[in-house]
């Protein structure tokens, strides 16, 4: 699932090539998922768009919004596979040689932008597994993050960077006693952390998953946030172009499991672990996260378990979308450029988390090494 910075990234997009432009022409595709259960419609998404000027664009964690020169404004979440394709702009996080892939229009499309400029810029959201949400807010566009969904939702550590503080955090992780990763999973504690930017954090942090957030020591809270700013703010500043990632971060090295004989490690030796904590799985490093106080007790490690399963499937497959829930899912390996097969772990019923406060749908995505800006 593209998380905050994925999102970011398309934020930057659409401020470089649709901020201060006038939509000449827009065209849907009717929804009832998509767009029904955002409550609204496909036509009235054309009718608030058509003939307007996009004056901005904004984000709050996964969520993001284009500010139209009038009410309502678009606000959107990619869900699993969702994402916003800008003819002629590399605005994808992976990279994909797919002959279908440079269509225009893009297959499973949901809204197409055209401006009225002369040549014109063309914009399309596309969602081939229907879990991505488009909805309309109608309030003025400095007021959005005021109503549903995102009043609902925790602070964005990039964009609210001055409220999420030590003092902020530490007073979260009191106040819960849930393991730390589920607390940072949490779309109504923070916006925007997903599942590698979590085990990121927690990395940097030197702190185990499964450790209740509660029982953090002073010195633990203050590295963890820390980790928190220096994730966030880093893979956003890059884009979410992980060749440019540091190479001492875990995200390069986490994504082997399930393969056939892997070891996943760090360049020292270090072991790389796989556990399921909150119904997602956690890479951790045994030898730096150390459990340092209390544990949830129904947590266990795949590896123990011998549940490290994968199975491949074709892209473009439509699954049945089960839930208007976020579902929680493992992350795929990132595939290398040029390769033709895409690896995509199984998710077993048992891993499927509780819905968070937004009622955006997720399950399941593909990956591979995201393109340089």
């Amino acid at each position: 699932m593209p998380e905050l910075a994925e999102v970011s990234r398309i934020v930057h997009f659409i401020r470089q090539h649709l901020v201060g432009k006038t939509l000449s022409k827009v065209s849907t595709q009717n929804d009832d998922i998509v767009y029904g259960k955002a409550g609204t419609s496909a036509s009235e998404f054309q009718k608030a768009m058509e003939g307007k000027k996009i004056v901005g664009a904004g984000q709050q964690g996964k969520y993001f919004w284009i500010a139209m020169s009038s009410p309502p404004h678009p606000v959107m979440h990619f869900g699993m596979a969702g994402w916003l394709k800008i003819r002629n702009a590399d605005t994808y996080y992976y990279r994909t040689d797919k002959p279908q892939d440079k269509e225009w229009p893009p297959k499973y499309w949901k809204f197409l932008l055209e401006t009225d400029e002369d040549p014109k810029t063309e914009a399309a959201f596309v969602d081939f597994r229907r879990l991505g949400r488009i909805r309309l807010v109608d309030c003025p566009a400095e007021q959005i993050r005021q109503f549903s969904p995102l009043k609902e939702n925790g602070p964005d550590p990039v964009a609210d960077k001055d409220k999420v503080t030590k003092d902020w955090l530490s007073g979260k992780l009191k106040s819960k006693k849930v393991p730390i990763k589920a607390l940072l999973l949490d779309q109504a504690n923070i916006s925007g952390i997903g599942n590698w930017m979590g085990d990121e954090i927690l990395y940097h942090a030197r702190i185990h998953p499964e450790q209740y957030s509660n029982s953090l020591t002073d010195a633990q809270v203050k590295e963890l946030h820390s980790a928190m700013h220096y994730v966030c703010s880093t893979s956003v500043d890059l884009l979410a172009d992980s060749e440019k990632f540091p190479e001492d971060w875990l995200f390069k090295y986490r994504w082997s499991k399930g393969k056939k004989n892997a070891s996943p490690t760090l360049p020292n030796g270090e072991r790389i672990a796989f556990l399921t904590v909150g119904g997602r799985t956690s890479a951790v490093v045994p030898s730096v996260q150390k459990k340092t106080g209390p544990v949830a007790k129904d947590v266990k490690s795949e590896e123990e378990d011998g549940t490290q399963n994968v199975s491949k499937r074709k892209r473009g497959t439509v699954p049945k979308v089960e839930s208007d829930a976020e579902a929680s899912e493992e992350e795929p390996k990132p595939k290398k450029a040029g390769s033709r097969k895409q690896v995509q772990p199984t998710k077993k019923a048992s891993e499927k988390k509780k819905p968070e406060v937004d009622t955006t749908t997720s399950a399941g995505r593909r990956r591979s090494n995201r393109l340089k800006k």
